[in-house]
């Protein structure tokens, strides 16, 4: 597809004898909001990690734009520039504030001064709602706000893409609202995501598209009406019927 930014073709990942992802195959164009679900153990996390070559691809071909990730001869760090991560841990620098968390890779890796870096760090923690926490170390802020730090330093490269592996499981319930809506107004501003996630509201609210995974392998994908209210696969019914 001419405007597709992310593009998965045919792939599998074997981890010895066990196959965690099996001929999978999925288009997100740019500005799309993609969510997978799945049970635990069906891939989805590892599917997301083979799309910045976190994990390395056993067959098949992943795209960024008309950039290669799966080839070898591939700049893996400069596609990997072009995509933001945040994880289900928010892997923050301890010992850094949260504008330092946010301007560190800008500095490192674009070669940002100081000065941009910081102004560039100080608009994206008040994008997502943390203007009065520039100079917070990550032990003073609760784990949602963790999360936003973690989505703004994400944001801080100026990525074409985000990926999101279950950003809110390790959140208490009370603020897992605070980081869907920091995702949402993303979403709404054009940002072309992937995200793993169990939330249907923030599915129902920001998704375009809908990916269920199972046993490794994508079953089924529709928008998020078609595939929570009147699903085709006898398997997405059944998980469906457990969480819904």
């Amino acid at each position: 597809m001419a405007d597709s930014r992310i593009r998965i073709e045919n792939v599998s990942k074997r981890f010895g004898s066990v196959t965690a992802v099996r001929n999978a195959s999925l288009t997100v164009a740019a500005g799309e909001v993609v969510l997978i679900i799945g049970p635990s153990g069906s891939g989805k996390s590892t599917l997301l990690r083979c799309v910045n070559r976190l994990e390395t691809a056993s067959e098949g071909e992943i795209f960024i734009d008309d950039d290669s990730v799966t080839d070898p001869r591939g700049n893996i760090r400069a596609i990997r520039e072009e995509v933001g991560m945040v994880f289900q841990n928010f892997n923050l620098f301890p010992h850094l504030t949260a504008r330092d968390n946010v301007a560190l890779s800008p500095r490192k890796v674009r070669g940002v001064s100081k000065e941009e870096a910081y102004q560039r760090a100080e608009a994206l923690l008040d994008r997502v709602g943390l203007s009065d926490k520039y100079d917070s170390y990550p032990a003073q802020l609760s784990g949602g706000q963790q999360q936003r730090v973690a989505i703004a330093r994400a944001l801080a490269m100026q990525p074409k893409v985000m990926l999101f592996d279950e950003p809110t499981s390790a959140l208490d319930p009370e603020m897992i609202k605070e980081v869907l809506d920091a995702m949402l107004d993303l979403a709404q501003e054009g940002m072309t995501m992937l995200v793993v996630s169990h939330e249907m509201g923030f599915a129902r609210a920001a998704a375009d598209k809908v990916v269920f995974m199972d046993n490794g392998e994508i079953i089924e994908i529709g928008a998020p009406d078609a595939v929570f209210d009147r699903p085709t696969e006898e398997r997405t019914r059944k998980f469906l019927a457990h969480i819904l």
